[in-house]
């Protein structure tokens, strides 16, 4: 159990690397990967690849996947796939309580009548390899046999591939083409952008529990992105030591000082392929000292400088944490200058009457930060928008209460980019009423664009439509 639960208010451990399913980030499209997976394995009849570097999400989609299926699909986890080509199909057998004979030909017989049989009783089997990356090509060759399984009309079985990158690359051979042509959809697992860790860490911690304001801070969270690069895996390992740090500290922000105490103390950040991250020796020790001292622990640490390097009279080399903090200071600093440079002059005249600038100000946010950023976001965004641009329209409610406004953001921010969501007050006798609208776009078409990129779920759930910003301000 970690340490710093009551400290932040949590109820459970936020930065697990085993996968809990409770905590799946339907961000950084990973939500919409997720349907489109269940949809290949309903709906159609070849093999299903997922591919992705170690630590990039593989095996939570699997159970995610797993927990999506229907209940009556008969679903099989092979977390070993090193099997030879005989032992797969005895392993699928014996997920299916099915004795087979020793002689491959007729076992494979004999599977495929017990298939048959589970079919016309209603029932589907989904086979999910997960690390097929190792699988010997006898074994991948066996799998493709199993593939071709079926009735008189329907495939008996569907076998979806989770694998790392050098599961592309052997499928690529010449001697597995055969297998290769029977895989119909690929889906790659990409590591998560800046932004989106941000917004990971702050699924995570309130999934956890957590209620208060987020517990990163920017550049923190952008110095995380960094060492991680963007893997969930090691994104849970660097934010989970970085709690152990602000923890031992007794704060309750994490700033850049903990990201580093984690980063130094994380063996990954020297191997990565990305450049080395490890960061002065004594923020390793901080860290550990701190955790000893707080709550009585030892941490062991790796061996000190030899006392050559020490008595060295030439500067020592730069560390690579602090190039990775100048190369985040040049781009704050170049993303602020094009901010500035972007920010076009107030219009002579404001767009918004008096009225419509009162009836934003009067809509009760007070305590709810994220509508209240967003409400702020919205006046400006009405007052200097053409009346020839566009949004995208996501919904009218007349169930506009603040709290519940707050949680809709709380959400939707783990869905979309929340620099996009605008909230606007409407006229009428309701005294709640709410458009939530999304973008800023040149033309209908741009508009019409961004709607096909939305989730499934909001594009299922929203009656959306573009609406030009002349229109939005009358109906105010």
């Amino acid at each position: 159990m970690a340490l710093y639960l009551e400290h932040f208010g949590l109820d459970e451990p936020p930065f697990r690397i085993t996968p809990h399913t409770d905590f799946f980030f339907e961000g950084a499209e990973r939500g919409a990967t997720l349907e489109a997976l269940a949809y290949a394995v309903l709906h159609d009849e070849g093999i299903v690849k997922v591919s992705g570097e170690v630590g990039s999400g593989k095996t939570m989609l699997c159970r995610m996947l797993m927990e999506r299926l229907p209940q009556d699909v008969e679903t099989i986890y092979l977390a070993t796939p090193s099997l030879a080509q005989d032992e797969i199909l005895h392993a699928i057998a014996d997920e299916l309580e099915l004795k087979l004979s020793e002689r491959r030909t007729v076992a494979l017989r004999e599977l495929q009548q017990h298939l048959i049989d589970l079919y016309g009783a209603g029932r589907r089997v989904v086979i999910l390899i997960d690390e097929a990356h190792v699988m010997p090509e006898d074994t991948l060759e066996q799998v493709r046999l199993l593939s071709n399984l079926e009735s008189s009309r329907h495939k008996l079985l569907q076998i979806v591939l989770f694998g790392q990158p050098e599961l592309d690359a052997t499928l690529a051979k010449p001697s597995l083409r055969q297998l290769r042509d029977r895989v119909t959809h690929s889906f790659r697992m990409r590591p998560l952008a800046e932004p989106e860790v941000a917004r990971y860490l702050a699924f995570r911690m309130r999934a956890a529990g957590y209620r208060g304001p987020d517990v990163f801070s920017v550049r923190a969270a952008k110095l995380l992105a960094r060492a991680s690069g963007g893997l969930t895996r090691r994104i849970n390992i660097l934010a989970d030591k970085s709690l152990l740090a602000a923890y031992s500290d007794a704060a309750h922000a994490i700033t850049e000082r903990h990201v580093k105490a984690a980063v130094a103390d994380s063996e990954f950040a020297a191997t990565s392929g990305r450049p080395a991250i490890r960061g002065p020796v004594l923020a390793a020790a901080g860290l550990a000292l701190g955790i000893a001292l707080g709550v009585g622990l030892q941490w062991f640490l790796t061996a000190p400088p030899s006392r050559e390097v020490q008595a060295a009279p030439a500067p020592a080399p730069k560390p690579a944490l602090d190039e990775l903090e100048s190369e985040l200071d040049l781009q704050e600093a170049l993303e602020s200058a094009v901010a500035m440079d972007a920010e076009a002059p107030a219009p002579a005249e404001p767009r918004l009457s008096a009225i419509q600038r009162q009836r934003l100000a009067a809509y009760g946010a007070s305590g709810y930060k994220l509508l209240a950023e967003r409400l702020a976001a919205t006046s400006e965004l009405l007052e200097r928008a053409p009346d020839e641009r566009y949004a995208l329209e996501l919904f009218v409610t007349d169930k506009a209460e603040p709290a519940r406004m707050e949680r809709f953001l709380t959400r939707a921010r783990d869905m979309v980019p929340i620099a996009e969501l605008f909230v606007i007050p409407l006229a009428g006798e309701e005294r709640n009423r709410m458009r939530v609208i999304y973008g800023t776009f040149a033309s209908e078409r741009e508009a019409l664009d961004a709607e096909r990129r939305l989730p499934p779920k909001y594009q299922r759930a929203f009656r959306l439509a573009p609406r030009r910003f002349d229109e939005l301000r009358g109906e105010m």
